[in-house]
């Protein structure tokens, strides 16, 4: 009878071994030995932006485009970014403030309910990180610039007007018209007539060249050379009405981690100056672009009630959120994604048999 008693003590030692204890570790606490070290995820929203960037000069004929040409032009030089691109990758990767210790024993279900928490992200390695991007490109704006150069004809009608004087004849007094020729400086305006005219010149000379109405015969690659240094000469004129701009590109990476004790979840994801760029958060020079979560069910992130419990594994439910990514009132992009630290912690019986 003792001999039955000693075993079943035995037993009931070696199975509390064998059986599968989660503790959570403290900053500081070392690791049981033999343990597994897992991590509870947590999700950061992952901004990949790109900027188109304009330095712009502004001809000096500028204001007088639309009259002369029939063309808009721009009046002002500036140097502008505007953001062409976003792409959203809500990344999940492993909290480094919750990290849970777990010997699973020898127990084949633990092992199993172990691996099934890991293959669906509720728990994960400690340098675990996984993500998938949501893109959203912006809209090409209308290039009014794309019918500058058609038209061959000016853009402006001729209207004689003769001016007359009066004066003493032996008949009396009489009107006469009278020319008079002054040297003077041309005015911007002048120089802006003589340039469109100049511009509609080449113009019909490319369409006569082409139709063949020349007294001289181009072909082959004279015609293209031809043609070619006339399309030169015409951009170059109507870069005086038009102006010039340089172009390049921008492209900048941003973080958002978002935290479980804001109560409006709403974080300022970077900033954006017409001047300067692309912006961290923590440059106020620029306008702000905010990223609003909204969880699509009520849940509280609630921390671990207790740092030991034998037989449980620890793993994060999360919450899923519609991401509103916000230029002001103007909605950039919108995305549907889960954010674990948002959820609530729970545990699960790691020996349960799971069918």
């Amino acid at each position: 009878m003792k001999l039955l008693k000693k075993a079943m003590v035995i037993a009931s030692v070696m199975l509390s071994f064998n059986m599968a204890n989660g503790q959570v570790l403290n900053p500081g606490v070392p690791a049981p030995a033999g343990a597994i070290i897992y991590s509870l995820p947590v999700t950061t929203v992952v901004l990949e932006v790109t900027a188109d960037y304009e330095s712009f000069v502004a001809g000096p004929y500028a204001m007088y485009a639309e009259k002369y040409l029939g063309i808009e032009a721009r009046t002002e030089s500036a140097d502008t970014y505007t953001i062409s691109s976003v792409k959203m990758y809500p990344a999940v990767e492993a909290d480094p403030n919750m990290k849970v210790a777990v010997n699973i024993g020898t127990s084949k279900n633990a092992s199993a309910n172990f691996l099934n928490f890991c293959s669906q992200g509720l728990i994960m390695a400690s340098d675990g990180y996984s993500g998938e991007p949501f893109e959203w490109r912006f809209p090409s704006k209308l290039d009014k610039s794309a019918f500058n150069s058609v038209g061959a004809s000016s853009n402006l009608d001729s209207k004689v007007t003769t001016l007359y004087k009066t004066v003493q004849t032996a008949g009396g007094l009489e009107r006469v018209p009278v020319q008079q020729v002054q040297i003077v400086e041309k005015s911007l305006e002048k120089k802006a007539e003589q340039t469109a005219a100049l511009i509609f010149k080449l113009r019909q000379t490319r369409i006569d060249i082409i139709t063949g109405n020349t007294d001289a015969t181009y072909s082959g690659e004279a015609m293209g050379a031809a043609i070619r240094e006339i399309d030169k000469l015409e951009k170059e004129y109507l870069s005086l009405f038009i102006g010039k701009s340089r172009k390049d590109r921008q492209r900048m990476l941003f973080d958002v981690t978002p935290k479980a004790g804001n109560e409006r979840q709403m974080y300022i994801a970077f900033r954006i100056s017409e001047s300067q760029g692309l912006l961290p958060s923590s440059n106020v020079s620029g306008r702000p672009i905010v990223l609003e979560l909204t969880p699509n069910a009520s849940s509280q992130a609630g921390a671990v009630a207790a740092t030991t419990a034998k037989g449980r594994i620890y793993y994060r439910e999360p919450v899923v959120v519609t991401a509103r990514l916000l230029d002001g009132q103007k909605e950039l992009l919108q995305a549907r994604f889960p954010v674990y630290q948002l959820g609530s912690i729970q545990s699960f019986p790691a020996d349960i048999a799971v069918k």
